[in-house]
Formats: C-alpha cells, structure tokens, sequence
C-alpha cells in the first residue's frame, strides 16, 4: 500500500456542528509571522555589502 492510497479518496470532512471559518478570520492566525517583516531585506542589504566589499578587495589585490 503507497501512502496515503487508504484515504485519498475519501471525501472531505466538513462539521455539522461548526460553521466554516472566514477567509479573513483564517488569514489573521498566520499575521505573527509578520514579525519577521523586513528580516529578507536585511539579509539582502548584508550580503550586498559583502559582495561590494569582495569586489573591492578582489580589484585591490590584481
């Protein structure tokens, strides 16, 4: 038996006793990952740095 062959065709579960969350309620538990918000820009100004100081170095050393 292949994963998951046992239950890849069963239909999806949906409550009887709970209504389907909102789109917008759904998308707010994941705003604490919004923490990180200018983390990507920080590594991109770091390793521009970097690259500007290897290629200075490179260019003083020849």
């Amino acid at each position: 038996m292949d994963n998951y062959d046992d239950i890849i065709d069963m239909p999806h579960h949906t409550s009887k006793v709970h209504r389907p969350m909102p789109r917008q309620a759904r998308a707010a538990q994941f705003t604490s990952f919004a923490a990180l918000k200018g983390h990507n820009d920080a590594i991109d100004s770091t390793a521009k740095k970097h690259i500007e100081d290897f290629e200075r170095a490179s260019y003083t050393e020849e």
